[in-house]
C-alpha cells in the first residue's frame, strides 16, 4: 500500500497542488499563532499529540470497506505533508521577476526561499547565487526526500511518522518567519530535525555524490558518515554542489533551473529504489 499511496501522492502533487490549500503547514498556522512560550518539551509535546492523533485514526479505519477508507486516509496525509505546494509558487515567481529584470521582486522572492538558512551579508552574485542553489536542494530535501523516507520506513503506522516529521517543518517554518532566533532556539525545533535528517540525509547525499564527481564527493560522503555535529544543510548542499559544479551558470534564472533540475533526478531515482524494494518484498 506504501508504493501505490506515495505514486498516487507524487502524482497529483505534480498536477494539482500548487497553494497552500493542500498544506499541512498552512493548515497548522491557526495552531501555532497561539504559541508565546517555547521550550524542547512543548515542541515534542506537540509533535507526540499529532502521531497520536494520526495513529488512532489508522487504527481505527484498518479493516474499513476492504481497506480502502484507510488507503484514502494515507492518500490525503500524504498531499497534506509532500510537495512543496506554496514554496513553488514563490520559486516561480522568482523566475518571473529575474527574467523580467525585477530586482525588487526577484530579491524579495529569494529571500522566501532561503528563508531557515538565510544567505551571508554582503556576498558576491556568485555567492548569492550558491546559496539559492543550496536552499532549493535543502526545499527539496524538506518537502519531498525526508517525508518520503519516513512515509517508507513507517511501514504500516508512515503516516504516523510522516505526520511528526511535516510537524516539525511547519513549526520550524514558522518560527523562522514570526519569531526571533534565540525563540526558535528556545523551542529545540532545530535539534530534533538535526538527529531526524541525519539518515536521510545520507541516502539523499549518496545519490548526490554519485550523480557528481566522485572522485570528490564520495569520499566527502564516507566523511560524512561519522559526522554527528555538522548541520544537515551544510552536509547535504556541499555533495550536491559536486554535481552542481558541471555545470557553472552564472545566470540568475539558469541557475537555480539547473539545481531544481538535479533536485527532481535525485527524486526520481529514491522513488525507483523504493518501487523495486517493494517489487522484490523488501518493502510492504
Amino acid at each position: 500500500m506504501t508504493l501505490f499511496s506515495l505514486l498516487l501522492v507524487l502524482g497529483w502533487e505534480r498536477l494539482f497542488k500548487l497553494g497552500e490549500h493542500w498544506q499541512l503547514d498552512h493548515r497548522l498556522e491557526p495552531l501555532f499563532r497561539g504559541r508565546q512560550r517555547f521550550s524542547l518539551l512543548r515542541t515534542l509535546m506537540m509533535t507526540v499529540i499529532a502521531m497520536l492523533i494520526v495513529w488512532l485514526v489508522v487504527w481505527s479505519l484498518k479493516g474499513i470497506l476492504f481497506g480502502v477508507a484507510q488507503l484514502l486516509f494515507w492518500i490525503v496525509v500524504g498531499l497534506l505533508c509532500i510537495g512543496a505546494g506554496s514554496v513553488r509558487l514563490h520559486y516561480h515567481s522568482y523566475l518571473k521577476a529575474a527574467s523580467h529584470d525585477d530586482e525588487a521582486a526577484h530579491q524579495a522572492m529569494a529571500a522566501e526561499l532561503t528563508l531557515i538558512h538565510g544567505v551571508p551579508v554582503e556576498c558576491s552574485e556568485r555567492e548569492f547565487l550558491r546559496e539559492l542553489q543550496n536552499a532549493l536542494i535543502w526545499i527539496n530535501f524538506r518537502f519531498y526526500l525526508a517525508p518520503l523516507f519516513w512515509f517508507v520506513v513507517g511501514g504500516p503506522y508512515g503516516p504516523v511518522l510522516l505526520v511528526g516529521y511535516a510537524f516539525l517543518r511547519a513549526w520550524q517554518s514558522w518560527l523562522a518567519k514570526h519569531h526571533s532566533p534565540l525563540e526558535r532556539s528556545q523551542s529545540g525545533v532545530d535539534r530534533l530535525l538535526h538527529v531526524l535528517d541525519w539518515i536521510p540525509v545520507r541516502l539523499a547525499g549518496v545519490a548526490y555524490a554519485l550523480l557528481g564527481h566522485g572522485e570528490r564527493a564520495l569520499p566527502a560522503w564516507f566523511a560524512a558518515l561519522g559526522d554527528l555535529h555538522r548541520p544537515q544543510y551544510q552536509v547535504l548542499t556541499s555533495l550536491a554542489q559536486f554535481s552542481l559544479a558541471r555545470d557553472p551558470h552564472m545566470d540568475k534564472v539558469e541557475t537555480p533551473r539547473v539545481a531544481v533540475a538535479l533536485a527532481k533526478r535525485i527524486s526520481l531515482v529514491l522513488v525507483v529504489v523504493v518501487a523495486l524494494l517493494t517489487i522484490y518484498g523488501t518493502l510492504v
